[in-house]
């Protein structure tokens, strides 16, 4: 196992019109000693750009991660997600990762079974891009009350109506449609090909960062180990199973700094790693 950059934790720190600079992120992910960063769209960059900067520090782009909307019941009204996710494929190829994610958050107007019919008839639609440039396409498990995507149930009955199709496994949000973190990895593990890391606690709905979740409760984000989200039970499950692959941690709270929190998070997850 090891640890990743995720580009999204750190642009959440940007001021009001401050542009993501690609070589600092690329500087601290160095000081960290990792050497893997998931990009989470490409800013304000080209993908050429962003390759020659991150092998400019030996640094390797290990997911692209990025939206395409396929949650529309036609054809027509998947068309631009379909757009939007073949230049998600190109993008990726000259970045020179073997893999993509995307998110699905759902829509409050659109029914859980019915967003997962219309995002598989989407995916149905775009994964030979993907299989023809050797890009395999993952989804992850999403916070969020109207996400197709929650539980293990929801990604593995996924892929067995699209075999091609991969999780990346997000050990907090998993958590939010109340399956234990571990539990999840388990049910799931043999289609695992990229995790992240986060962590929750509970709120009262007024709570500014308060998100309501599948379970019926509200949660607003706080910092790996810091939260309601056995990590060590999920790290052990991992490897027991023999997981390889890269792991991202992820911060969305605002008590402290992305830079800090980095810092602090990717610490715990080394001593958590080392432990198990």
């Amino acid at each position: 196992m090891k640890i990743s950059m995720m580009t999204y934790t750190m642009a959440l720190g940007l001021r009001s019109g401050e542009k993501f600079d690609a070589v600092e992120l690329c500087k601290f992910t160095r000081e960290l000693g990792l050497d893997g960063i998931d990009w989470v769209t490409t800013y304000h960059y080209t993908p050429d750009e962003i390759r020659r900067i991150c092998d400019g520090h030996g640094l390797k782009t290990i997911c692209h991660t990025f939206f395409a909307d396929l949650n529309h019941p036609s054809p027509a009204g998947r068309a631009p997600g379909r757009e939007a996710f073949n230049r998600g494929i190109e993008a990726a190829v000259i970045l020179g990762t073997d893999k993509i994610m995307l998110p699905v958050a759902g829509r409050q107007d659109v029914p859980r079974e019915q967003a997962f019919g219309n995002v598989m008839a989407g995916l149905e639609e775009v994964i030979g891009e993907a299989d023809r440039a050797k890009i395999t396409v993952t989804v992850e498990h999403f916070p969020s009350a109207f996400s197709p995507f929650v539980i293990s149930n929801d990604v593995n009955r996924a892929i067995s109506r699209l075999p091609q199709l991969r999780i990346t496994y997000d050990n907090g949000n998993v958590t939010t449609g109340d399956e234990a973190p571990d539990v999840g990895f388990r049910r799931s593990a043999a289609f695992i090909v990229h995790a992240h890391f986060k962590d929750w606690q509970f709120c009262p709905p007024d709570d500014p960062l308060a998100r309501k979740c599948l379970d019926g409760k509200t949660r607003s984000p706080a910092l790996v180990g810091d939260g309601i989200v056995n990590q060590q039970a999920c790290i052990k499950a991992m490897k027991q199973a023999g997981y390889k692959g890269y792991i991202n941690f992820e911060y969305e709270g605002n008590l402290l700094s992305p830079r800090e929190a980095t810092v602090i998070g990717v610490k715990r997850m080394r001593d958590w790693i080392g432990q198990a």
